[in-house]
């Protein structure tokens, strides 16, 4: 008998996540007037590793107003507190780790009303925090004809180690959009990769101006993409892809890291 027909909840059941590993801030370093480095350190830090470029790490904030950290509990489908509520938790690329010196790196985009930019402007040696990974890395294919790598700012940390690791004798066309002129960062060396920054308009919806960008690319084939932002973008890029180019699935890797309206509960919000 089906749970509908029982009268029970359908629950989904997910698999956990890697525990939290507590950790404090140990320098705070502004790459711009949108982007700030938060170093992390601690502990629980020996024996965290990450293998591939463009990962991500659940980073656990302080609830709103509360000064001290409380470790969720998973309960199969998600993390949560033991009065129910959800805690705060966003989504990072792991910028840089240091095995030796216990040290993780996170970029994350300032912008307003995201908890995490709020948090993050705050921020000072000692604060606490959680994080939980690492997760979903990309598998660089060696043997593609070249690269396109497709996001806006909130991807600039997962694009700059991607440049660090792709090959160097493989084309790599790199398109980013940004919604202010500040958000501009100098990129890691590749000495055969193009990069074309997009200004989006003000009032324009978010990954207009980057998938108008990539309908301008050209795609031969053989070539490999990546992208990623806003996740209503990166539904329509996928849909363009894959639907109007024609790109088999494993040509292709889109990634939604934050949702519009939605006060940044994704990856650099």
């Amino acid at each position: 008998m089906s749970p509908s027909e029982t009268g029970e909840a359908s629950v989904r059941v997910r698999k956990e996540p890697p525990p939290f590993r507590q950790v404090v801030v140990r320098r705070v370093e502004s790459l711009s007037p949108r982007m700030i480095r938060v170093t992390f350190t601690g502990p629980d830090l020996e024996g965290f590793t990450v293998d591939k470029p463009a990962s991500s790490v659940r980073l656990l904030l302080p609830s709103l107003g509360e000064q001290t950290l409380v470790v969720p509990a998973w309960n199969g489908n998600e993390f949560l507190l033991s009065d129910g509520q959800r805690p705060t938790i966003r989504t990072f690329t792991p910028r840089r780790v240091d095995p030796v010196a216990l040290e993780l790196d996170l970029d994350i985009v300032v912008h307003d009303g995201g908890a995490a930019s709020e948090w993050v402007v705050a921020a000072a040696p000692g604060h606490r925090a959680a994080v939980s990974g690492p997760g979903r890395g990309y598998s660089i294919d060696s043997n593609a004809s070249g690269f396109l790598l497709a996001g806006d700012e909130t991807a600039i940390p997962a694009m700059s180690q991607l440049l660090e690791a792709l090959p160097d004798r493989t084309p790599v066309d790199v398109i980013i959009e940004v919604a202010h002129k500040d958000a501009r960062l100098a990129l890691p060396d590749h000495r055969d990769a193009t990069v074309e920054w997009c200004d989006l308009p003000p009032g324009v919806p978010p990954g207009s101006a980057l998938i108008t960008a990539v309908r301008g690319a050209h795609l031969e084939q053989g070539i490999r993409v990546w992208g990623a932002g806003e996740a209503a973008a990166m539904h329509r890029l996928r849909r363009y892809l894959f639907e109007d180019r024609g790109l088999a699935r494993t040509e292709a890797t889109v990634r939604g890291y934050w949702k519009h309206g939605r006060g940044g509960e994704d990856n650099g919000e």
